[in-house]
């Protein structure tokens, strides 16, 4: 089941009881601290993979809310798509582990931001995921610049990392639909 209860307290948190933390930029990095609880673990408690991407939820939302991006999805009715991903594993999380969740926009083109979610566990990273996102309106993803302009942000001019590129490049020439 999904952890509504844990969100909607972040949600809570970002808006309401962390008046005192600072609004970030879009070159910022957001960081979120949750506890691997007993509805997050599998069999070997630990933290079980698909949940790691839900709780991702997380610290994206703080992310959205802190840059102010939250502000104009709900005044101009805009919603928020995650159109893919890649994930790494290289630590588990164990159960009450104190997980911070780290938030950053690493990549942006015409219609996408590219943000890097991060777990870390006592200082060690344990997990991370790529995402392509995209900001729509009626169902259609628009242009990042008029994200950037509704934000009061200036023209993304941070390079893009090797990697990252590589990862939006093959995406171009990822077969779909998938084999059936």
């Amino acid at each position: 089941m999904y952890p509504y209860l844990r969100y909607t307290k972040s949600i809570v948190d970002a808006f309401i009881t962390n008046k005192k933390a600072q609004p970030l930029a879009f070159d910022q990095v957001s960081e979120v601290t949750v506890r691997c609880s007993i509805t997050d673990i599998d069999p070997m408690f630990e933290m079980n993979n698909g949940r790691v991407l839900t709780v991702y939820d997380i610290g994206r939302t703080d992310f959205i809310i802190r840059t102010g991006l939250a502000k104009q999805l709900l005044k101009r009715r805009w919603g928020m798509v995650v159109a893919g991903s890649t994930i790494q594993y290289r630590k588990r999380i164990r159960l009450f582990d104190k997980v911070t969740i780290k938030t950053q926009l690493v990549g942006m083109d015409k219609r996408w931001l590219y943000l890097e979610h991060s777990m870390w566990v006592k200082g060690n990273p344990c997990s991370s995921v790529l995402l392509r996102t995209g900001v729509t309106k009626g169902g259609k993803v628009i242009e990042t610049a008029k994200v950037l302009e509704a934000l009061g942000e200036k023209a993304w001019d941070t390079p893009t990392e090797p990697w990252i590129q590589d990862w939006i490049d093959s995406d171009k020439t990822h077969r779909w639909p998938p084999m059936g």
